[in-house]
């Protein structure tokens, strides 16, 4: 056992991260063929910083995406199956097609919901943590948001309303270096998204986002100290996306160097040589390599079977459904 991890454990995070990065590599695969229309952001390189933070909360625990966001409800544990479908625009897509790439939600492992705006989620998962609190539970509420969200005044308003509180959210940035093409240091006046945490009275940690093990540990003490009622944390996991911005667009402002030297820490292969070196057999890691890429495989198949939806049903699932309530003249 290392840290804390037991082998059963250790092998799962290697199935995860593996899963989101097949799925996401599938994904680039559609949108490059025209199968599946619309953006698409890839997380590609940020896998371990996913499954670290997931898998150090329960199932009932609160998780609130970004429009990046493929990635947190399979980091969860998420069915591969109707996150496909949603993403083909199939009926049988975890929001029954009508959600797409960057509005993904399932309730089943905890997931309130991923959205296009930045800097949105915030208020979200506070108030999924408030919830806990006035019901009593021990349920913690996280974050994940990117580093361009940071200088967005949801971040401080709910960093904010967070302490005051001490409310059981623990706000996690995915720093990838870069909100589109604009590079964190000539966006922000700070070194660190961390070093906000002071101004909120809430701890604040950098940890290594290509480090799963480092990555677990940080959420692990974050949401101990959420439920023990001591209130918000702020961890930044520094990591990065070797994918552009969305599939399709290019710019140049990353260098191929600075691209080159990420990739030779990508997080699957360093965790891969890890669990080797600690004594499990790569062709336990063979295998398990194996059952996801079949299990992506039969994700595409199960959307590509399955119908689009009705257009009748467009505003079904609504507060109020804007077309019906019309009188005609």
């Amino acid at each position: 056992m290392l840290n804390g991890l037991d082998d059963a454990l250790r092998l799962e995070m290697f199935r995860r991260m593996l899963r989101i990065r097949r799925f996401e590599e599938m994904v680039a695969e559609l949108v490059g063929s025209g199968e599946m229309l619309g953006a698409a952001h890839l997380a590609i390189g940020q896998e371990a910083a996913i499954v670290g933070a997931c898998v150090a909360l329960r199932t009932d625990d609160y998780m609130v995406g970004t429009h990046r966001s493929h990635g947190h409800p399979l980091g969860k544990g998420a069915d591969p199956k109707p996150l496909m479908a949603e993403l083909l625009g199939r009926r049988s897509g975890i929001n029954k097609g009508k959600g797409g790439s960057m509005h993904l939600a399932d309730f089943k492992v905890g997931s309130l919901g991923e959205t296009s705006i930045v800097g949105s989620g915030f208020p979200i998962a506070v108030g999924g943590a408030l919830s806990a609190q006035m019901r009593g539970t021990d349920q913690v509420a996280l974050a994940f948001f990117g580093e361009g969200a940071n200088n967005e005044g949801t971040f401080h308003e709910s960093m904010n309303l967070a302490s005051i509180w001490k409310l059981p959210v623990v706000f996690y940035c995915e720093n990838n270096g870069y909100a589109q093409t604009t590079s964190f240091k000539s966006s922000s006046a700070i070194g660190n998204v961390a070093d906000r945490a002071a101004a909120y009275s809430m701890p604040g940690q950098v940890v290594d986002g290509q480090d799963v093990v480092a990555c677990w540990a940080a959420v692990t003490t974050a949401v101990q100290r959420a439920r023990a009622g001591e209130g918000p944390s702020l961890i930044e996991a520094k990591t990065y996306r070797y994918r552009e911005h969305s599939e399709g667009r290019t710019a140049p402002y990353r260098s191929a160097e600075e691209i080159q030297a990420w990739q030779e820490r990508d997080p699957i292969h360093l965790f891969r040589a890890g669990l080797i070196t600690e004594g499990l057999a790569s062709r336990t890691l063979d295998q398990i390599e194996a059952d996801v890429e079949a299990e992506i495989e039969a994700s595409v198949e199960f959307a590509r079977s399955s119908p689009y939806p009705n257009p009748d049903e467009a505003f079904t699932d609504l507060f109020a459904t804007p077309i019906a309530a019309r009188k005609p003249r």
